[in-house]
């Protein structure tokens, strides 16, 4: 790392982050803090730290700033927050998709207008505190993310739309470090997050009702008849919003053999269940897909991917079929695939790439 560049580091309130800006300072880095403001605590009934980006979260993260005597800078991207992730969120749910906001947001917002305002105001990079490496291939001129050696904290999955040159201008300081030791430093240098609780679950619906949040933003859903993949009828469904795919419990209806969500059919208004042997898949197709280690896919790769965070990679063979898209061919049944939801490809702990479930 070059110490006599300027960082701005992105700062959630939150210990990793914080320790990220002391590592960096430490490292002799001109360093200064900023954190994105993108809605307010009322807006959205929160409660004190259980989630990131809040009003309160931003003067935790000015009060390390002060403790630590870096500058300090608050982004108002409350407006992009909403049209690239929250709404984006609703949209996707009510197309029938499971989203994941925290890519939508690191991608659109923390290495989107986060790292072009920081440029815009002389940085030379950002850094986060996410559980990642970066290194810089020589042989194909490239800069990669490899995993973190504790994959329950591993970030990769969140981050494979990460463009060359958003890797060469971030920095990620605490990826090899593992929490107790970040806390212990956050400790030593009387921080006043050493203690707080890491973020839970989507950072706009720290309740986990998903369901009330959209239909607070869309309106009350209708209900549809829930049958068998034969065809069978059920019972009747609250409204598809309410329900996921690889979903068993709380769909109230019973049956001689256990059931799961299949699909969720927007068009009929229906939502399937089958036994689990209809749950597996050994197919999909993927948009927007963006690769790391390559310009541009040309030709079949096998490798590895998996379709949820933390989820155990298997082997599978990606082709690309058309601009940005690609089918995956897995070795063995996968199950649960959800439309909405990211794949992500790996060449052992190197990230390679993903895209959006279709």
């Amino acid at each position: 790392m070059d110490s006599k560049k300027k960082v701005l580091v992105a700062m959630s309130g939150g210990v990793d982050s914080s320790v990220t800006a002391k590592l960096l300072l430490d490292a002799g880095y001109d360093v200064a803090g900023a954190t994105m403001h993108l809605y307010s605590n009322d807006d959205i009934g929160i409660e004190r730290t259980k989630t990131c980006c809040s009003l309160d979260d931003v003067e935790d993260a000015r009060e390390v700033a002060y403790k630590l005597g870096i500058p300090f800078h608050v982004f108002n991207f409350a407006d992009s927050f909403k049209e690239c992730v929250m709404d984006k969120f609703v949209n996707t749910y009510l197309d029938g998709g499971t989203p994941n906001p925290c890519i939508d947001c690191n991608r659109f917002l923390k290495f989107g207008k986060f790292l072009e305002r920081a440029q815009m105001l002389g940085y030379d990079y950002i850094a986060t505190g996410h559980y990642v490496t970066k290194e810089f291939d020589e042989k194909s001129g490239r800069w990669l993310l490899r995993r973190s050696a504790d994959r329950k904290k591993d970030q990769t999955y969140v981050l494979y739309s990460m463009t060359q040159d958003q890797l060469e201008h971030s920095l990620f300081p605490v990826g090899e470090m593992n929490k107790n030791d970040i806390r212990a430093i956050a400790d030593k240098n009387s921080l006043v997050n050493a203690g707080k609780p890491d973020s839970q679950d989507i950072c706009f619906i720290p309740d986990g009702d998903y369901a009330g949040f959209i239909t607070s933003r869309a309106g009350e859903q209708q209900k549809g008849d829930i049958v068998l993949t034969s065809g069978e009828k059920l019972g009747t469904h609250k409204g598809l919003i309410h329900y996921t795919v690889g979903q068993r419990k709380g769909v109230g209806v019973s049956y001689s053999e256990p059931l799961f969500v299949i699909e969720k059919d927007i068009a009929g208004n229906r939502l399937i269940m089958g036994t689990p042997d209809k749950l597996t898949r050994t197919t999909l197709t993927a948009c927007e897909v963006n690769m790391l280690t390559t310009d541009r896919l040309n030709s079949p790769i096998k490798c590895t991917a998996c379709t949820r965070y933390h989820q155990q990679d298997v082997p599978c063979t990606v082709t690309p079929i058309g601009e940005k898209r690609v089918r995956v061919d897995f070795e063995q049944p996968h199950k649960a695939i959800c439309k909405g939801q990211a794949v992500v490809f790996y060449d052992g702990d190197y990230l390679i790439g993903g895209g959006t479930i279709e």
